[in-house]
C-alpha cells in the first residue's frame, strides 16, 4: 500500500525510485514536487533547527542543481570563530594561571582584550579554542558525513563566532537541503553527530583534568558558576579522588570539555527537530509530538532552577516542536535502538539541570 499524499490524504497508486545508499526508497509521484523544507542540524542550543524558508523541490547531493558550496563563506566564519573562541581562552588561561574565577561579569570587557595585549597572551587561548572546535567539528562533521553517505544533499559546517563570555561562539549547524526518504537515515543522520562529538570531548576532559589543579573554594567565586554534568563528576572522582567539586579549577581544556558536554546534552534533548527529537522520531515515530509537549511542560518547573529553560521551551515551541514527515513504515532495527539507547546514555552524562549559575 503506498503512503498517502499529505496534501490531498488520497493514496498514490504508483511510485519512483530515489537512489540512497543501500537502498531503493519508493516515493510517490505525487510528492515528487512538493516544498521540501530545509532542516538544520546544530551543536548548541542558540541554533537549532528553525523551519526555514522551503525549496521549491527536492534535490540529491549529486543533482546538478543543487546550489553550490559557498567555500568562502564557510572559511571565513570558521576563521573568525576561531578568533573569537581564542579571545575567550586567553582570558580563561590567564585568570587560570593567577587563581582568578575563569570569568568574572563585573570585568566582562577583559574577556575579550585579555588577549589583544600581547602575541603571547593569544596564543595562549588556543588550547581552548582548538579544543572546542574540534569537539564542535566533530559534531557536524558525523552529521555531515552520514548525509554525503547517504546521497543527502547538506552544506559544510557554519561556525558562528559570538561575543559570549563562556564559548566565543553560538556553535555551529548544518543545512540539509534535500528529503531524508526513510527513517534509518534520519536516525543515523540525527545520532551521527553527537556521537562523534562524544567520541573527542572525553579525551578532551579527562586531559583538561590532568592540567587542572585544586585551589580550595575557587569556583565559589565569581559572579558566574557552571553546573557539573555527570560525566565530569566521574571524572573528576577519577582525576582528584577525594577533593571537592568547589575546589577543583579546570584548565580552559577541561572548560572546552564542558561546552562540548553542554552543547551535547542540548542537541540531544528529546524534542523537535533538535537531534534527540531526530532520533526520537524515528525509533517512536507519531509519539515524537507527545514526547515534544511532554518535554516542554517539563521545562517550565526546570525554569526555576535555570532560567534558560524557560527560554528553551518558548524557542521549541514556536519555532522547531514539530517535525518534517517521513514516510516510511519499516522497522528501524535492533542495531539503531541500541545506538539509541548509547545516546539517551549520553545524554544522561553530559546533561545538568542547572548548567549557569550567577
Amino acid at each position: 500500500m503506498f503512503p498517502e499524499d499529505p496534501t490531498t490524504g488520497a493514496a498514490s497508486d504508483s511510485v519512483r525510485d530515489v537512489p540512497v545508499r543501500g537502498d531503493s526508497v519508493p516515493v510517490a509521484p505525487d510528492n515528487r514536487d512538493r516544498v521540501v523544507p530545509i532542516h538544520i542540524l546544530p551543536t548548541v542550543p542558540a541554533h537549532f533547527r528553525f523551519e526555514a524558508p522551503p525549496l521549491t523541490r527536492a534535490f540529491d547531493a549529486d543533482d546538478e542543481d543543487s546550489p553550490p558550496q559557498r567555500v568562502w563563506l564557510h572559511v571565513l566564519l570558521f576563521i573568525l570563530t576561531l578568533f573569537t573562541t581564542t579571545l575567550v581562552g586567553a582570558h580563561m588561561m590567564f585568570n587560570f594561571r593567577h587563581g582568578l574565577p575563569f570569568v568574572d561579569l563585573e570585568r566582562l570587557t577583559e574577556v575579550f582584550t585579555t588577549g589583544l595585549r600581547s602575541p603571547a597572551l593569544f596564543l595562549d587561548g588556543l588550547p581552548f579554542s582548538l579544543t572546542l572546535l574540534t569537539i564542535l567539528m566533530a559534531h557536524e562533521m558525523g552529521h555531515y558525513v552520514a548525509c554525503v553517505w547517504y546521497n543527502v544533499d547538506a552544506t559544510l559546517p557554519f561556525f558562528l563566532p559570538s561575543p559570549m563570555p563562556v564559548t566565543g561562539t553560538f556553535g555551529a549547524f548544518i543545512r540539509i537541503r534535500s528529503h531524508i526518504p526513510t527513517k534509518r537515515i534520519l536516525f543515523d543522520i540525527g545520532a551521527a553527530g553527537p556521537l562523534a562529538g562524544f567520541v573527542f570531548l572525553v579525551p578532551a576532559l579527562f586531559i583538561g583534568l590532568a592540567f587542572s589543579r585544586v585551589l580550595p573554594g575557587i569556583n565559589n567565586q565569581g559572579t558566574l558558576q557552571l553546573g557539573v554534568p555527570a560525566l565530569q563528576w566521574l571524572a573528576q572522582k577519577i582525576v582528584f579522588p577525594g577533593v571537592p567539586a568547589a575546589d577543583i579549577y579546570l584548565h580552559p581544556i577541561a572548560r572546552a570539555a564542558w561546552v562540548g558536554m553542554f552543547a551535547t546534552a542540548m542537541n540531544l534533548l528529546p524534542a523537535g527537530q533538535l537531534d534527540g527529537g531526530h532520533i526520537v522520531y524515528a525509533l517512536l515515530g507519531r509519539m515524537h509530538k507527545w514526547i515534544t509537549y511532554a518535554f516542554l511542560v517539563m521545562l517550565l518547573p526546570l525554569g526555576r532552577v535555570w532560567n534558560g529553560w524557560w527560554l528553551w521551551a518558548v524557542l521549541l515551541f514556536f519555532f522547531a516542536r514539530k517535525h518534517p514527515p517521513v514516510f516510511d513504515n519499516a522497522k528501524i532495527g535492533t542495531g539503531r535502538i541500541q545506538l539509541g539507547v548509547l545516546a539517551l546514555i549520553i545524554f544522561v552524562l553530559c546533561f545538568c539541570i542547572s548548567p549557569i549559575n550567577d
